[in-house]
């Protein structure tokens, strides 16, 4: 029986559609979009729907990250305490410290990626010893950005590593005047031994797995989110670790679309890794919700340039043209898309040298291939880039690690870290996306805020008002001109008729918002197909419930994902008490009201209602 008709009022509609840039309200039928226009013309497209008001709320495309880790996020999500937003070392301590006494043995506190230093207030990372007072005898492993993690002595201890382990390839264990390791672990820039060591925490079952991977999408259905291109990843293999999306798809449980690229786990092994692949799945293999997307973000291991801009810029060995190239041609041959992560102009330009000799023989006309971060891509790289048909996908890297890169090579280099005026001057395909969730966050926002403010999430600002974009062309890199990195160009991306009904209803307005506030938007409705997927505030009603997260002592059940203090939630907590009728204290809700809210209020909402008024006795 197919879903009844919807139709969407009062709303400041941007749709992307350049033929029919603004409307009022939208019509929605069999998962796409009706009718697009004022709210008479939705009315006579679908007399029989169900209305939803906007409110005059700003209605967006649903965002598309064009490069995430989802996949492999979301098997950890549930584990992992997030930093995302903190803004202050000593809330992120409060928080570690709340999460230590909540989880038991054998279990790790882990803090993965998300986060800087710079964001919090006092500009640093916690001590060791900071860590072995709040923690004594809980692992804890902190992971900042790709270039360090923080060990406690209970997660040394349980990981192994002694005054006889060596130190491996590319990365440092650093140690103490005996020798013996001090829990600091740092990349060289090789980050190999920092997601190596995260390996050998616990790991959560089938069940849990696919109750965190379910949070961790309604997690970015919350912040606009409805499609993602997943980059793939290291200890991320193909087809084992994609079993769990693979039954949330067969069971309808998926809330963001997915199209996938797999990524190759072993050095000297990739060619075989794609030759086995190739036979066993093609590109677009799969259907609008969960999709094949091609190769990479890891192509060959010797073709990897890493990000660490503490360290100086890696030279890539002599064999990655012979490495490269037998890769690029089989996949070429088979008319598999490709992605190569790449920071460094130096890195591309040989790349490139590949490229250009294989595309002689087997023209890449009709591939969609494309580069990856580009932070120091040359005006003549683009210009190769272009006769080649390729595009690039930019991440807000720089917003972690701008500070970084400005203290190794001084702020005019950092004034075009990625030069995303000159690539869409070029003709590139051009789109946008987070890197998250071990680089940076997976927030859309701060990447938007970043594209228009040019700032890190320390303040810096990093490029001139010529260098930045206006607010239209970076929401339309979230959004349509990301569709041709999945080639999926007219599908989605737009709020057009015919396209799919994926949409995001703002908490504030983007196109008006004070430049420092579009960093804290949110959806309070999204739509994916039709049917909606998030609700928030007075929309809260109409979004399907979820299970509590899982295991019992999850990170998520008492903080969630990405921050929100307690004043910016204030307005919710009121509105949860109204609807109530109960007052806002305390006192007066005790744990009876948290019986009456029941499991109409998701976990991360109850933590935020009860914090918001200062107190925690209401524990799902």
């Amino acid at each position: 029986m197919p879903d009844k008709d919807l139709i969407i009022v009062n709303a400041k509609v941007t749709t992307m559609d350049r033929q029919n840039p603004v409307a009022e309200a939208v019509a929605i039928r069999d998962g796409k979009f009706l009718a697009v226009g004022s709210e008479a013309e939705v009315r006579a497209a679908a007399p029989e729907a169900e209305m939803i008001d906007a409110g005059g709320r700003r209605m967006i495309p649903g965002l598309i990250d064009s490069h995430t880790h989802i996949i492999r996020g979301g098997l950890n999500y549930n584990m992992e305490l997030r930093w995302d937003g903190v803004p202050s070392l000593a809330e992120a301590m409060r928080m570690l410290k709340e999460q230590v006494a909540k989880t038991p043995a054998p279990q790790w506190v882990r803090v993965v990626g998300g986060f800087t230093e710079n964001q919090f207030a006092e500009k640093r990372l916690p001590t060791l010893d900071e860590l072995n007072a709040v923690a004594p005898d809980t692992p804890v492993f902190i992971l900042h950005l790709y270039d360090r993690a923080l060990l406690n002595a209970a997660a040394l201890r349980v990981v192994g590593y002694t005054k006889d382990t060596p130190n491996p390839p590319g990365g440092e264990i650093q140690r103490d005047a005996k020798g013996n390791p001090t829990g600091l672990l740092l990349a060289q820039p090789n980050a190999t031994i920092l997601y190596a060591t995260l390996a050998k925490g616990p790991k959560l079952d089938q069940d849990y797995a696919l109750n965190s991977t379910r949070h961790f999408m309604r997690e970015l259905n919350g912040l606009g989110v409805t499609s993602v291109i997943d980059a793939g990843g290291g200890f991320q293999n193909y087809p084992d670790d994609y079993e769990v999306i693979q039954k949330l798809h067969e069971d309808g449980d998926m809330t963001v679309r997915i199209n996938y690229n797999l990524f190759t786990q072993k050095p000297k092994e990739e060619l075989q890794d794609f030759s086995n692949w190739v036979k066993m799945i093609k590109p677009g293999q799969g259907d609008d919700t969960y999709r094949h997307n091609g190769a990479g973000e890891m192509l060959v291991y010797s073709a990897a340039d890493f990000e660490d801009f503490r360290f100086e810029r890696p030279e890539m060995p002599p064999n990655m043209e012979s490495d490269l190239e037998p890769v690029v041609r089989l996949l070429a041959e088979n008319r598999w898309p490709w992605r190569l992560h790449a920071t460094y102009d130096q890195t591309i330009d040989r790349a490139l040298n590949v490229f250009e000799k294989v595309n002689k023989d087997i023209p890449f006309t009709g591939i969609n291939w494309f580069f990856d971060h580009a932070e120091t891509i040359s005006e003549r790289n683009i210009d190769r880039i272009a006769a080649l048909g390729g595009g690039i996908a930019v991440q807000h890297r720089m917003a972690y690690q701008g500070e970084y890169f400005v203290e190794r090579y001084g702020a005019k280099e950092a004034e075009h870290t990625p030069p995303i005026k000159r690539m869409m001057e070029a003709g590139l395909p051009v789109g946008a996306g987070t890197d998250a969730t071990r680089v940076a966050s997976y927030n859309p926002w701060v990447s938007l805020s970043w594209l228009v403010t040019s700032s890190t999430v320390g303040g810096l600002k990093l490029y001139p008002a010529a260098n930045r974009l206006d607010r239209d062309t970076a929401l339309r890199l979230w959004t349509e001109a990301n569709t041709w990195f999945s080639r999926e160009q007219g599908k989605k991306g737009q709020i057009k008729e015919g396209q799919l009904a994926d949409l995001a209803l703002l908490s504030d307005d983007y196109f008006s918002v004070p430049e420092a506030e579009i960093a804290h938007l949110r959806a309070v409705l999204t739509v994916l197909g039709g049917k909606v997927v998030h609700g928030d505030g007075d929309f809260r009603p109409m979004a399907p419930d979820l299970p509590a997260p899982m295991p019992d002592w999850s990170p998520v059940r008492q903080f969630g994902g990405y921050y929100r203090s307690a004043e910016k939630d204030q307005g919710t907590a009121t509105k949860f008490a109204a609807a109530c009728g109960c007052a806002s204290s305390c006192g007066v809700h005790g744990h009876d009201h948290a019986a009456a809210l029941g499991a109409n209020v998701p976990a991360r909402d109850a933590r935020t209602f009860w914090g918001s008024f200062g107190c925690s006795c209401w524990m799902v």
